[in-house]
């Protein structure tokens, strides 16, 4: 992503305006749009027995120096050979980040090359990635316990078991897109919003959880609109091209209820109901800094978060190597304003069915309509990319099956 000098990070915090000021240096860092990034989650199985519980011993075993400090404190937490760093969700659920990348075939050779050494790792413990966005054969089980997750799992308690089942059973693809210059940032900001729900019911993959079908096309982001709106439902009112992302934003923000307040000690439940922008007005002993904001920001989980570039999160993770597809869609349609314009007038008449788009996915005939409009678009610019012919020809076809599911599903 675009980066830009460091910034002071301790500074005392005593208005919403200085909020505003800091989250639009961290959140919407702006330039030419030139790197795209991607985070892949999976559910880990025992190999022989997919629905047998993984614990922490095992998957640290297997992953040896890379496992990360939140399961071992002493690992080196040492990156793959690629760059990727591997992180583990609270239910065990293995993560790799990537550097991002200039061009969208390096990245996926890169990102390819990681995950089968990840692969590598697990198969001689007799442990396998999943393919879908929820556990298909497991309910919630805790692997990980953090202060940080056991103030989550407070919070979220409050409100049902959507949470356990999120952060202990569910898998997601995020893709990363740079903010883009000054002036382009308002239209990328509405469309990675209102693309949303058109290709969350395309790439649905968590219809079933725990050995039995939800009812949902996607349980996993069912789990995550359950949880808490202020939280982890989508920036609102629905974002349209002439919105300032940065008033967005910090309205989000500043309204979202604390979930973690980080001591010294074990315990780092939060008063219940503090919002961030009761802190900045004297709610709690001290005043909040800008680490308290940015830590605030790493608890709020919207579908698009911007975090100096856009993080999209809200398509579940893929089987096998299907990932690229909708890594390919997306960067496609921010390849050029043309595009992006084109991609806001197809997806805006939907941009608010995130409920619908998790229920029904493609049944939906709005979304599905939607959708393969979107993959004409995404086709078209495709030559954009620069891919090799190889990897140019198998996405192509990838992405026309994908629009030929989606026609189907319209009719």
């Amino acid at each position: 992503m675009v980066t830009s000098p460091g910034i002071e990070r301790g500074t005392i915090l005593r208005e919403s305006a200085a909020a505003a000021r800091h989250l639009a240096r961290i959140c919407f860092k702006t330039g030419p749009p030139t790197r795209t990034g991607v985070e892949l989650e999976w559910t880990v199985h025992d190999a022989a027995d997919p629905a047998r519980p993984v614990d922490g011993a095992r998957l640290r075993a297997a992953l040896g120096p890379h496992s990360p400090t939140t399961l071992d404190d002493a690992s080196p937490a040492e990156p793959l050979r690629h760059g990727g760093v591997v992180s583990l969700e609270p239910g065990g659920q293995i993560e790799i980040s990537t550097p991002p990348r200039s061009s969208v075939a390096a990245l996926v050779r890169a990102t390819e090359a990681d995950i089968a050494q990840v692969a590598d790792l697990l198969r001689p413990a007799g442990l396998a990635l999943g393919g879908s966005g929820i556990d298909p054969h497991r309910g919630p089980h805790a692997v990980l316990h953090t202060p940080r997750y056991r103030a989550m799992r407070h919070a979220f308690d409050e409100r049902g078991p959507a949470g356990r089942t999120m952060m202990y059973c569910t898998a997601g693809l995020q893709i990363c897109l740079d903010a883009g210059d000054p002036h382009d940032v308002p239209l990328r900001w509405a469309v990675a919003h209102s693309v949303g729900p058109p290709l969350l019911a395309a790439f649905a993959t968590a219809a079933r959880h725990a050995g039995r079908p939800t009812g949902w096309a996607s349980a996993r982001m069912a789990a995550w609109l359950a949880i808490d709106p202020a939280r982890t439902g989508p920036v609102w009112p629905p974002v349209r091209p002439g919105d300032d992302p940065v008033t967005a934003w910090t309205r989000y923000v500043l309204a979202a209820p604390l979930l973690c307040l980080r001591t010294a000690g074990s315990d780092w439940t939060p008063p219940p109901g503090v919002t961030f922008a009761d802190w900045l007005a004297g709610a709690l002993p001290r005043p909040p800094t800008t680490d308290d904001l940015d830590y605030h920001v790493s608890t709020l989980f919207p579908p698009v978060r911007p975090r100096g570039y856009l993080e999209l999160r809200y398509l579940d993770a893929q089987p096998g190597r299907e990932w690229r597809i909708p890594l390919a869609v997306l960067a496609a349609l921010f390849a050029d304003s043309d595009t992006l314009r084109a991609a806001y007038e197809v997806s805006a008449p939907v941009t608010h069915r995130w409920h619908v788009a998790a229920r029904r996915g493609l049944a939906d005939r709005a979304l599905a309509t939607a959708a393969a409009r979107l993959f004409d678009l995404a086709v078209a610019a495709l030559p954009r990319l620069d891919l090799p012919p190889d990897l140019h020809d198998e996405i192509h076809r990838g992405v026309r099956r994908r629009r030929a599911v989606a026609e189907r599903g319209d009719r």
